[in-house]
């Protein structure tokens, strides 16, 4: 195992030398669709390209988590780059906008951010038909809301998911990040609307689902009703859950299942 670890540390690093600088961009240069009352509290995207040589055609937009109260960009975020980087993969890191009342916000942020991706694929050496939506926690709902929700030239191809909220449905899902989004008290219609795992249908993209069996802010039920009706639906899907690690660990080298988790999501995104 010591040998496997040195070898892929030795692989990433190599890679990862050959990112270019990044580049950041606002969302909405003309203004969003929907204002969440905060004009201050703008939508941006930072884009982390391979080198060009070493580019596959894959990107990945990144929504990270925080309760739908503010954004982890770090370890759910910019961190990843080099990760990506080395394989040849595209990182478009979001920062979209906390909901503030307004629960259709992130969701236009987060699509605008896939069309952005498609629209510079050329610029930026991307396969149109190769963008994918990753998520942690809060984030991980956002991306999954896409997944399941999004047509067109906004629906990611492929989606990986840490630790996500999935469900509204009280009991079950992050109550912080409900009552964020949807407020408190939502009708039926808006929570139905939002619970994720009843919108999986055999078209919603194939899946990566990690998360830890000890997570006390995100009961794991989210992760596995949502796999249930991935597999139900015939939707290529793989969950990892490990047996600590509690949540919010991102790409955190403190976490146990690092290197084992690093390893089978550089297998997976290999697989397709």
């Amino acid at each position: 195992m010591r040998r496997v670890f040195f070898l892929f540390l030795m692989t990433v690093s190599a890679l990862a030398s050959a990112q270019t600088k990044p580049i950041e961009m606002n969302l909405w240069p003309e203004g969003p669709r929907t204002s969440n009352g905060n004009p201050e509290d703008m939508a941006k995207v930072t884009v982390f390209l391979p080198d060009e040589k070493q580019a596959t055609g894959r990107a990945v937009v990144c929504c990270p988590g925080g309760g739908y109260q503010h954004l982890a960009m770090e370890h759910e975020g910019f961190d990843w780059a080099p990760f990506f980087n080395g394989q040849g993969i595209a990182l478009i890191v979001l920062k979209y906008r906390m909901p503030n009342g307004h629960y259709t916000v992130p969701v236009e942020d987060a699509e605008e951010a896939i069309r952005l991706v498609r629209k510079n694929a050329e610029a930026w050496h991307i396969n149109k038909d190769d963008v994918g939506i990753m998520g942690f926690s809060a984030g991980g709902h956002l991306a999954s809301t896409v997944a399941t929700h999004a047509h067109s030239d906004a629906a990611p191809n492929f989606q990986i998911l840490f630790y996500p909220v999935i469900s509204m449905e009280q009991g079950i899902t992050h109550q912080g990040s409900r009552d964020n989004l949807l407020g408190k008290g939502p009708k039926r219609k808006l929570v139905n609307q939002y619970c994720n795992e009843q919108h999986v249908t055999k078209h919603t993209p194939r899946c990566f689902l990690a998360l830890a069996h000890d997570d006390r802010a995100v009961p794991p039920v989210n992760s596995l009703n949502y796999y249930e009706q991935l597999y139900t639906h015939g939707v290529p899907a793989s969950m990892y859950i490990y047996p600590t690690g509690g949540h919010g660990f991102g790409i955190r080298q403190s976490f146990t299942y690092h290197l084992e988790m690093m390893l089978e999501l550089k297998a997976w995104l290999r697989s397709f």
